[in-house]
């Protein structure tokens, strides 16, 4: 099942940079990208991800929008494509590695081979506000967790133009808050968790260089699962 695409606004300047794509039997996004969304990363956008370098940014790049817009007139749509990024990738000095189903949808109908012929194309860019109608911000428990004595988190679906930089959980009802460490990617990860339901906090950067905390006050079942994804009941935008 593909997951929600996002739409999105901006009024940031565009950016000019290069852009290839990567290979997979289904053309859709990867389930192993840096950012810790699992079989989510393949899929979510409606498969239209990409993997980043410079845009990277030790993973606080995770679940960014960009419109992404193809240079080559003759082959491509003007008002291009808007991805969510779910991986690093290394390309010199091409900023976006997209999945093959986003790439081939910069293409006019009937260019589609003709695009992927070519492989590498410039490109402009600008972050987006992202906008996941239907979904408030998922905290995705990453496989690699072990219930009840290590817990991992992956924030996704993270609205507008909101970058995380912290995690903290508490017992719900409880007013004493551990802060979870940057393990990896978009990865946040604490030994020894509080046993019982989680509340989190999140730590939200916006666009304009300010930080807040933002509380979800039902966040993780008591029995919280590897693998699972829990409505936050907040939505960020």
């Amino acid at each position: 099942m593909l997951l929600p695409a996002a739409t999105a606004s901006s009024s940031s300047e565009f950016r000019r940079s290069k852009a290839e794509y990567y290979r997979s039997p289904d053309c859709l996004g990867t389930s192993t990208g840096a950012c810790g969304y699992g079989i989510h990363g393949s899929t979510i956008n409606n498969a239209l991800v990409a993997g980043v370098s410079g845009l990277w940014n030790n993973g606080i790049g995770c679940g960014a929008c960009y419109q992404v817009r193809c240079k080559a007139d003759n082959l491509c749509k003007e008002e291009g494509i808007t991805v969510v990024v779910t991986d690093n990738a290394s390309g010199g000095d091409i900023d976006f590695i997209l999945s093959a189903h986003a790439f081939g949808s910069m293409a006019h109908p009937g260019k589609t081979a003709d695009l992927f012929w070519k492989g590498v194309v410039d490109v402009e860019y600008r972050r987006t506000t992202c906008q996941f109608p239907g979904y408030n911000l998922i905290f995705k428990v990453v496989e690699q967790s072990n219930f009840p004595h290590y817990l991992a988190i992956a924030p996704m679906f993270h609205g507008g133009e909101n970058d995380i930089f912290g995690l903290e959980i508490s017992l719900e009802g409880g007013e004493e808050w551990k802060s979870m460490n940057k393990a990896w990617g978009g990865v946040w990860d604490l030994p020894n968790p509080p046993s019982g339901a989680l509340k989190v906090k999140v730590k939200v950067g916006t666009s304009n260089g300010e930080q807040k905390w933002v509380e979800a006050n039902k966040a993780l079942p008591s029995s919280w699962k590897p693998g699972a994804g829990y409505d936050s009941h907040v939505k960020l935008a």
